[in-house]
């Protein structure tokens, strides 16, 4: 027979694959019988009814309770939380905070880093979603806000086909590769054109920091919309901490305009903490590099703003084809120049460490 003990300590471990913490820490087990033959009953709690992923958590609970000795079967039946039951447990999951900004804020250990650029079409979403993937792959907590809220993409380029879940106003973000990602892609039809100004937009960036539970991930990296304008400046109010990464192209001209993005950043005291260079070149069947959009951008934006070329990323194919169907460059070809580049950056990322800021008050004057 299989000791209870053991059984109920194995299914406690258990992390609920939308909110992050045991079963045990989110009190979801209610329920374990244990029988002479192995058979095991349980019942758990979900947060909603439907929930979208309980064939996951129904799976992740029958593989733990099954590696311990003695166990034959697993029985699992879902019950729904009470109205109450789940309004205290998103109080007790936030930290008692309401509805406020918590990530990335001094003690957090989230790094925050805002993926910008001067103009579009130089591939910054495709960096950020395949960035955020490789940094997931080293085994960080990875979120990304999509608040290029007119040309969103990040949810597409990662294979996401479903909305957020909704918890006691609390919206928990969907996930792929181990990357959690937030979008105005979720709320907006197909056929309908986001046309908004400075006030609604900094209304739903604020959403999406104080409405989502983020947890307290490694990363939180934000797909910025090209140039300076609403979405730069609110963010650097939501997020005064935050670290930047400049995209270009290795075209002088897309330089030129990209080292605004960078002076942005610095102008409102956000560390860039260097430059990405993408379709640096395309290699042809013949194995030589050709440099389709100029040479040397990437290196003069760098040296510009005083800054490392971080990355220079090839122009491949596969990371076009992976960028229409949701596999990122990592999943389509791990082996490929692509998937070497951005583990590289993810590297590079994770060495610049940021640098200390000192609170005016704790200055001794």
């Amino acid at each position: 027979m299989a000791d209870a003990g053991a059984v109920r300590a194995a299914i406690e471990l258990v992390e609920d694959p939308e909110i992050h913490l045991s079963l045990k820490e989110l009190e979801m087990l209610r329920e374990l019988d244990v029988a002479a033959d192995g058979s095991v009953r349980v019942l758990v709690a979900l947060t909603i009814p439907g929930c979208p992923l309980k064939d996951k958590l129904s799976d992740d609970i029958t593989a733990a309770a099954k590696a311990v000795a003695g166990v034959t079967s697993v029985d699992i039946e879902f019950m729904t939380m009470t109205d109450e039951e789940r309004a205290a447990l998103m109080r007790r999951i936030r930290g008692g905070a309401g509805r406020e900004i918590t990530v990335g804020k001094p003690g957090s250990k989230t790094r925050v880093l805002t993926v910008g650029s001067g103009k579009g079409g130089v591939g910054k979403s495709s960096v950020t979603a395949n960035l955020a993937v490789a940094l997931a792959a080293m085994g960080k907590r990875v979120g990304v806000i999509d608040a290029d809220v007119w040309g969103f993409s990040i949810p597409k380029m990662l294979g996401i086909d479903r909305n957020p879940t909704v918890i006691d106003e609390t919206l928990l973000p969907p996930e792929a590769y181990g990357v959690a990602v937030m979008s105005m892609d979720y709320f907006v039809k197909p056929d309908q054109a986001v046309i908004w100004r400075g006030p609604m937009l900094h209304k739903a960036l604020e959403q999406f920091l104080a409405d989502v539970h983020w947890g307290d991930p490694d990363y939180l990296l934000i797909d910025m919309p090209p140039g300076t304008g609403d979405v730069a400046i609110s963010m650097s109010q939501f997020l005064p901490r935050a670290e930047s990464i400049v995209v270009t192209t290795p075209q002088p001209t897309a330089q030129r305009v990209a080292k605004r993005a960078g002076l942005m950043a610095a102008k409102v005291d956000q560390e860039v903490i260097g430059v990405v260079e993408n379709m640096s070149w395309f290699t042809g069947d013949d194995g030589k590099r050709y440099p389709i959009f100029g040479s040397g951008g990437g290196r003069a934006l760098a040296d510009d703003l005083g800054v490392p070329l971080l990355a220079q990323i090839p122009l491949v194919v596969s990371l076009r084809e992976g960028a229409d169907v949701g596999v990122p460059a990592l999943e389509s070809d791990p082996t490929g120049a692509a998937a070497e580049a951005f583990r590289s950056l993810a590297k590079e990322v994770e060495a610049r460490k940021p640098r200390l800021r000192i609170h005016p008050e704790l200055v001794i004057r």
